[in-house]
This record gives C-alpha cells, sequence and structure tokens, in this order.
C-alpha cells in the first residue's frame, strides 16, 4: 500500500503546482511565461526526484542478489533513453508544425497553387517527431 501512495505523491504534486498556478494566471499574478517557466521548473523537479529516488532505491542493498543486477539496470536507461527521444522529437517536431502551418495556411490563401510545396514543409515537421518514435522502437527492442 505505502508503494501506491508514494508513486501518488509525483502526480498530485504536478496536479496542484497547475491548479496553483492557474488560479494566479487568472488572478493576474502570474504572466502566461511565467507560468510556463513555473509548470516546466515544477516538472524537472518531479523528475530528477523520481530519477534520484530509483538510483538510491537501486542501490540500496536488497534481500536477493538477482534485484540488483546489471542488466536491470541497463534495461531502464534503455527505457529512459527511448522516452527522452521520443518525446524530445515530439516537442521539436511541434515546433517545427507550429510555425510551418500557419505560414502554410497563409501561402495558400494567397496562392492556391502553393498548397503543394507548403505541404512540404509542413510534413518535414512532423517528420522529427517520426524519426524519434522510430530511434525508441529501435532502442526498445535492443533492450
Amino acid at each position: 500500500m505505502l508503494e501506491y501512495v508514494l508513486l501518488a505523491v509525483p502526480v498530485i504534486f504536478l496536479v496542484v503546482s497547475v491548479y496553483f498556478t492557474y488560479k494566479d494566471v487568472l488572478k493576474g499574478k502570474k504572466t502566461r511565461k511565467s507560468a510556463v517557466i513555473r509548470q516546466i521548473a515544477s516538472f524537472a523537479f518531479v523528475g530528477t526526484l523520481c530519477l534520484i529516488t530509483s538510483m538510491v532505491a537501486m542501490a540500496a542493498p536488497s534481500e536477493t542478489a538477482a534485484a540488483a543486477t546489471s542488466p536491470d539496470l541497463n534495461k531502464g536507461i534503455s527505457m529512459i533513453a527511448a522516452a527522452l527521444a521520443t518525446g524530445i522529437s515530439g516537442i521539436g517536431g511541434g515546433i517545427a508544425v507550429g510555425g510551418a502551418a500557419p505560414a502554410a495556411i497563409g501561402a495558400t490563401s494567397e496562392d492556391p497553387k502553393a498548397f503543394g510545396k507548403s505541404l512540404i514543409f509542413v510534413a518535414l515537421g512532423e517528420g522529427v517527431a517520426l524519426y524519434g518514435l522510430l530511434v525508441s522502437i529501435l532502442i526498445i527492442s535492443n533492450a
């Protein structure tokens, strides 16, 4: 039962952080930029805390020697690498599409013949996220 409570603590922390940030933005105490920075900082704090907690748990002596073997650690690190590959490429693809899609819509509204050319630029941005997903699939399959 205790492990479920410990798993819920980071989620509760993030939900409370979002709630208070939302209230501060509505009241005008925070700008949207500072709210985003606050959310990124709270996410980084929770991520670091979870990573450090798992490393400490792996380093602690266990009752069975098989619980702290090296292949388990390698598999865990490969899962973190796969998650980072997917997450960072998804963020990069979102930024690329966020800039290219409005420009493509504007170009198409001015000249309908430009639709094919503008669609290529939007697809290139989405391709970044797909490459990250493929890399993470390769990492997981080799783990």
